[in-house]
C-alpha cells in the first residue's frame, strides 16, 4: 500500500511525526508494509517553522518540496493544487493523507478527489461554525471529500453525522495527545529555553497569535496587544514567539512602538517544538488563537485563554481548562481573574491514536 502524505504547516509536522512513526513500527512487524511518501507544500517556509521539525521529530524528509507559501489564500491554494496534481498523476498512490484544516489540506484533498484517489483526513469533524475562518472552509470541504475520517473526539463524530457523513468515520483519539506524551519528557530532558529566557516555572504568560481573524484586523490585534501589555509584569512577563504573519501585521498597524512601552512584554523568535512544549508546560497561563495550543495546554494541565470568539475544541471549554475571551481587553482580563472548576477530558484517547489510524488503513 502506498500513501502520499501532504503537509505544509507547523502543527501538521507534529501530527505527521506520530503517524510516520506508527507506520515505521507497523512495517517492522508485518510482511505487508505501508509505503509513505511525504509532500511538503512549503506553506510554512520559515526554517524554524518547517525544516527543523523534520530533524527534531524524525519525520521522513519530503520526497517533494514545493514552494507555495506565498500569496493570497486563492493564489496559495491554486499553486498547491496544480503541483500536487502533477505528483499524484505521476505516482498514483492508494491513499492521499491530509491533516487538519490548512490550505495544504484542502489543496491535497481537491487534487486527490479530481483524480479519484481515496482521501484520508486525520483530525476530521472539527467545527467552529464560523465560515469567516478560512480553516473552517478547508475542514468542511475536506471532510465531504474524504473516504476515511479519523476523528479526535466524539463531538467531531456528531458534527459529521449532522452533515450526513457516517461512512468511514472512526474515533481514534488525538494524535497530538500521542505527541504530548511522546515528547513531553524529552523536552524536559533536553530543552534549555527556560534558562535562556531567564524564566521561572509558573511565573510567566505564554502567548501565541497568528490567525488572520486577529492579525489582519487592526482593532482586534491592537486590543489583544494592549491586554498583553497590561498583564505583563517584571515578575510575570509575557512571552510571545513571533509568527511571520503577526510580525508583518505588527509593522502594518505600527504596534511595535506600543509594545516597547512595557519591557516585560517580550517578543521572541519562533521556537522549536520541544521548546514550545517546555513553555506550555511551565507557563502560568497560555493565551492563544491556535487550535493546537489549546489542546496542548490541556495535555500539560496549563490554564488557557483562547483569543477567539469560538473554538472547535469545545470539550476544553466544558472541562474548565480553556476559556473563550475573544479580543476585547476587558474580556481577556476577566478570564485571567476568573476562577473556575476544572475536570478531566476522556475523548482524546490513550496515546495510541496514530497506531489505530495505521491499523485501520492496513486492514480497511
Amino acid at each position: 500500500m502506498k500513501i502520499i502524505t501532504i503537509i505544509g504547516a507547523r502543527p501538521q509536522f507534529v501530527k505527521a511525526a506520530m503517524v510516520s512513526r506508527a507506520i515505521i513500527n507497523h512495517n517492522r512487524k508485518t510482511h505487508h508494509p505501508v509505503e509513505e511518501y511525504i509532500l511538503h507544500t512549503g506553506q510554512h517556509y520559515d526554517e524554524t517553522m518547517s525544516d527543523v521539525f523534520f530533524k527534531m521529530l524524525n519525520i521522513p524528509y519530503p520526497v517533494w518540496q514545493l514552494d507555495c507559501g506565498r500569496g493570497s489564500h486563492a493564489e496559495m491554494t491554486a499553486a498547491m493544487l496544480m503541483e500536487i496534481e502533477k505528483v499524484l498523476q505521476a505516482n498514483r498512490p492508494d491513499y492521499v493523507l491530509v491533516y487538519g484544516d490548512t490550505n495544504s489540506t484542502l489543496a491535497g484533498a481537491l487534487a486527490a478527489a479530481k483524480l479519484h484517489i481515496p482521501i484520508v483526513h486525520v483530525e476530521a469533524g472539527l467545527r467552529s461554525f464560523n465560515r469567516q475562518m478560512p480553516e473552517e472552509i478547508n475542514r468542511v470541504l475536506t471532510d465531504h471529500l474524504s473516504t476515511f475520517l479519523f476523528c479526535p473526539t466524539y463531538a467531531a463524530i456528531r458534527n459529521l453525522k449532522n452533515e450526513g457523513i457516517t461512512n468511514g468515520v472512526i474515533h481514534t483519539g488525538d494524535v497530538m495527545f500521542d505527541a504530548a506524551l511522546a515528547f513531553g519528557e524529552i523536552a524536559e530532558q533536553t530543552s534549555t529555553i527556560l534558562t535562556s529566557l531567564h524564566l521561572e516555572s509558573k511565573q510567566f504568560y505564554l502567548c501565541t497569535l497568528h490567525r488572520a481573524e486577529n492579525t489582519d484586523w487592526q482593532e482586534r490585534l491592537s486590543q489583544i496587544i494592549q491586554a498583553l501589555i497590561e498583564i505583563a509584569r517584571p515578575d510575570c512577563p509575557v512571552i510571545l514567539p513571533l509568527h511571520p504573519r503577526t510580525k508583518k501585521q505588527l509593522h502594518t498597524w505600527r504596534l511595535f512602538s506600543t509594545i516597547e512601552t512595557n519591557k516585560a512584554f517580550r517578543l521572541v523568535k519562533p521556537v522549536d517544538y520541544l521548546e514550545m512544549i517546555m513553555l506550555e508546560k511551565h507557563a502560568k497561563t497560555i493565551l492563544t488563537d491556535s487550535g493546537g495550543v489549546q489542546k496542548e495546554a490541556y495535555f500539560h494541565r496549563t490554564p488557557c485563554i483562547t483569543l477567539r470568539d469560538e473554538t472547535e475544541w469545545v470539550e476544553t471549554i466544558a472541562s474548565g481548562w480553556n476559556q473563550l475571551a475573544g479580543y476585547r481587553i476587558e474580556n481577556i482580563l476577566h478570564c485571567l481573574d476568573n476562577s473556575i472548576q476544572r475536570t478531566e477530558i476522556e475523548e482524546y484517547g490513550d496515546g495510541h491514536a496514530a497506531d489505530k489510524i495505521v491499523r485501520t488503513l492496513s486492514n480497511p
